[in-house]
């Protein structure tokens, strides 16, 4: 006897199709988790507000933010608001540009700090501490964000320029990085005043916000949040390799050189205003790609809601568990950090770049 095979084939081809998930089901399943992820963010964020070494009541809060009279309880509402404020524009500048850094290396444990940025803003604002006697917080955002985007340039140079590619990029970075630690430990060992004056901004805090910090780092904030947001077509066009990019269009160069500019951009603004803060970059779009995929239209939007998350998640963690007193936020998210990540490392369930 003979089998019809077509017409196994087409019984087959069907059931097959109705067993893969949608494209369109897919979609709106991970816009309702962006959903939840925004509505996450915005509990983190009162929770920001209302717990500190002085808790105070959800009706205090409410007046501090809406009917300010000047009492104790509304000026700790304006301050913390400060702070939640400057920690939502630094982690969602942090989680974007890790985001970016891992795309454009084509490494998922790619980071800020593989670049050199955080290393160079650290650097100049040694250097201005150091040489130039600049103490105020103000003067450490322009000297913060001026080393960013020198190191930036100087990456990019090093790394090729136009004949830039991930690999060479990564290494001109570390090699810079390298070099910019070992000048930030000498001028540190050898200047005591420094070091005095840097120990709490090279581990990273929010406790030195202000709205004048903010309005200075505001403007680049933006401007690389818009910039990076656009490249994610053709980044993920250059994730399927060059030849492919340039097939579907890609411009190879001019892509490469956005994106070092949008993550100079996040990283200067954020390193400026609160020091460099370490495993948010990494951590973020590393787990957001273990349920979204390796497509940087979903990576990029959910990194700058969860980052946030994280990053104020950890500082209210680091004003409650050494009462009245205060642990830095990058010691946290070092601490929390560190241990979760291997964590999710050893479970493989993060997609590859």
């Amino acid at each position: 006897m003979f089998t019809d095979a077509p017409s196994e084939q087409r019984v087959a081809q069907p059931a097959a199709e109705a067993a893969r998930p949608p494209r369109r089901r897919r979609s709106a399943a991970k816009a309702v988790g962006l959903v939840a992820a925004l509505a996450l963010l915005v509990v983190v964020a009162m929770t920001s507000i209302a717990v500190g070494a002085k808790p105070l009541a959800m009706g205090q809060v409410w007046h501090g933010l809406f009917a300010d009279t000047g009492t104790y309880g509304d000026v700790v509402v304006g301050e913390r608001l400060s702070r939640t404020v400057l920690g939502l524009l630094a982690g969602a500048a942090l989680g974007l540009a890790g985001a970016v850094l891992q795309a454009l290396t084509r490494n998922p444990l790619a980071d800020p700090g593989l670049l050199g940025i955080n290393a160079g803003a650290s650097a100049a604002v040694v250097t201005a501490i150091t040489f130039f006697g600049v103490t105020s917080l103000g003067g450490y955002v322009w000297f913060a964000f001026a080393g960013a985007m020198v190191v930036g340039a100087l990456v990019w140079f090093l790394g090729g320029s136009r004949g830039a590619t991930p690999v060479r990029l990564a290494l001109a970075g570390m090699a810079i990085a390298a070099a910019l630690q070992g000048y930030l430990q000498a001028l540190m060992i050898l200047d005591e005043a420094a070091l005095g004056r840097m120990r709490f901004w090279t581990v990273g805090s929010l406790g030195a916000a202000s709205w004048q910090s903010i309005g200075q780092v505001l403007p680049f904030i933006a401007v690389g949040t818009v910039l990076a947001l656009a490249l994610a077509r053709p980044l993920n066009a250059m994730e399927m390799g060059d030849d492919t990019a340039r097939a579907l269009g890609a411009h190879l160069n001019r892509t490469r050189a956005l994106s070092m500019l949008a993550a100079t951009l996040l990283c200067g603004a954020a390193t400026a205003a609160c020091g460099p803060i370490v495993f948010v970059g990494l951590m973020v779009p590393h787990v957001v790609r273990s349920f979204t995929g390796p497509d940087l239209r979903w990576i990029l939007p959910y990194a700058t809601v969860l980052s946030p998350v994280l990053l104020l998640g950890a500082d209210v963690i680091g004003r409650v568990v050494v009462r009245p007193s205060e642990l830095q936020v990058g010691i946290v998210t070092a601490v929390i950090g560190g241990p979760l990540f291997i964590f999710l490392v050893r479970r493989r369930r993060t997609a590859q770049l």
